[in-house]
């Protein structure tokens, strides 16, 4: 096997002062590896970079075919907590006749600054609503119905869980060692990145006249792109990125540095983590990634804040650079 590769820089005053490194898949519909960087079968978990194959069993199993592309993009989102995001989830579970109490992801404050000086203002605790991944576990909650299982449904013998387990495996084409626990406590289980990569490339590739699964592939990665606000929130780099590039490509970070992206006009998928865990790195290996692909304009504002980001000091003038490191991505 081979190690990890320098990915991402930081030079201040003509001098390398911080490295990256990382592992990096790009594969194609057939699963194969079109170009990569590190050691391509690392063992990673995946964390919410997952989110669209962790809601492919709520729609093959038919339980979410009533769904709206808002609805499908919080199902793979990590978001803010912002009004926008706790006001369709509060909705959904109504409509589902369930509440912020069966939810089982647990309660943190929200990223975005006015929900959360709303709550200061009003004296008021975040509930698990606010919970970045509220929206794919209200995703489980529906699925949950429909396979009428326990109210449990994190655990990893409950039936949602080995329906995840199942899709996942599938369509990253490895069976898992085993899985970590999650921020949210759900269940997180483990591929390669060559596995990651692969199944971003059948999202890629996915047809909406093709089979259940296909379909249901093709519908999360659609909404994902038709609705970035929801996947992430203001600020946040899915939501600029997947903006500056016009819905043709859906991205998702997940915790620890893990990146995706699903590119359906060149039917390719892309994989990478980072492996010091920091997301400044793993934003700029994706743009520097995209940008290579010609999905996304180097000079667009949101790659500028990411890639060859100019930092400056708190009186304004320029300190230092980030940037890719030389010989990625070549």
């Amino acid at each position: 096997m081979s190690g990890p590769v320098p990915m991402v820089e930081l030079w201040r005053g003509g001098m390398l002062e911080s490295s990256h490194l990382g592992h990096a898949v790009i594969c194609n519909a057939a699963g194969e590896i079109v170009e990569a960087w590190g050691e391509p079968e690392q063992l990673i978990f995946p964390r919410s970079s997952c989110k669209m194959l962790q809601a492919l069993p709520l729609l093959e199993s038919g339980a979410g075919a009533g769904l709206s592309e808002a609805q499908l993009a919080l199902a793979c989102a990590s978001h803010q907590g912002a009004a926008l995001h706790t006001g369709l989830v509060g909705r959904w579970l109504a409509d589902l006749g369930l509440a912020e109490p069966d939810l089982r992801c647990g309660s943190h404050g929200p990223g975005d600054v006015e929900e959360r000086d709303r709550l200061i203002r009003g004296q008021e605790q975040p509930c698990q609503i606010h919970n970045n991944c509220s929206g794919k576990h209200t995703g489980f909650l529906m699925l949950n119905r429909h396979l009428k299982g326990g109210p449990d449904y994190i655990e990893p013998d409950h039936p949602v869980q080995r329906a995840v387990r199942a899709a996942f495996e599938e369509v990253t084409a490895e069976a898992s060692p085993g899985y970590g626990i999650d921020g949210c406590s759900a269940p997180n289980f483990a591929t390669t990145v060559h596995g990651l990569a692969r199944a971003m490339a059948f999202f890629a590739a996915a047809e909406e006249g093709g089979d259940a699964r296909q379909q249901a592939a093709f519908r999360l990665t659609r909404a994902m792109a038709a609705f970035p606000e929801l996947v992430a929130g203001e600020g946040r780099a899915c939501t600029e990125l997947m903006r500056a590039m016009r819905g043709k490509v859906t991205i998702k970070t997940g915790a620890e540095a893990v990146f995706v992206a699903i590119l359906p006009e060149q039917k390719l998928g892309i994989a990478l983590k980072i492996v010091d865990g920091g997301t400044r790195a793993s934003e700029a290996a994706i743009a520097a990634l995209l940008v290579r692909l010609g999905v996304l304009d180097p000079n667009h504002p949101a790659t500028l804040k990411r890639l060859n980001a100019v930092q400056s000091s708190w009186r304004g003038f320029e300190t230092g650079i980030l940037k890719a490191a030389e010989g990625f991505p070549g």
